[in-house]
């Protein structure tokens, strides 16, 4: 008798957890942001986690990811290889103008950083948003992680 009435009380636990959840379903901020008119382009779907390692004139190189969120915030994390154990983290927002991503810190620093938005890459842009063509200029390159091309060459499986 006593297992019956955990089990009677399990479910309505369950259908009451159900019932509010229906009756008070949040508004999300990307549902919320749906109702408006889009600020970016809606055949880009940008948010994903982005990986690079920029060239450093004093460490090994410059680990760094970018994760962009549906709601248009980011949070950008660098960290200095060889120089520092230390992540620097940056949050924001982002928009789209044009082809070009850019990013807008929340506090502290007021550096915009751009990105050119290319397939599943994203280049950085030096301050006045040109390319940067110093030498090394191919490794201010972010790659996004969660898509991968299929070579096509599946030896070794």
């Amino acid at each position: 008798m006593k297992t019956f009435r955990k089990t009677i009380t399990s479910i309505a636990v369950l259908i009451l957890i159900m019932s509010i959840n229906l009756v008070y379903k949040p508004v999300l901020a990307e549902e919320a942001e749906g109702q408006e008119a889009p600020k970016s382009p809606a055949h880009l779907n940008l948010s994903g986690l982005y990986l690079g390692f920029y060239p450093c004139d004093d460490c090994k190189g410059i680990r760094t990811t970018l994760a962009l969120n549906k709601n248009e915030t980011y949070m950008y994390t660098s960290l200095y290889a060889g120089k520092s154990e230390r992540e620097f983290v940056e949050k924001g927002k982002y928009s789209v103008v044009d082809n070009t991503l850019v990013l807008t810190p929340r506090k502290g620093s007021t550096t915009v950083q751009k990105y050119l938005i290319e397939d599943d890459l994203l280049i950085k842009l030096d301050e006045e948003g040109k390319r940067i063509t110093k030498d090394g200029a191919d490794g201010y390159i972010l790659h996004r992680k969660d898509v991968i091309k299929d070579s096509g060459n599946h030896s070794g499986h």
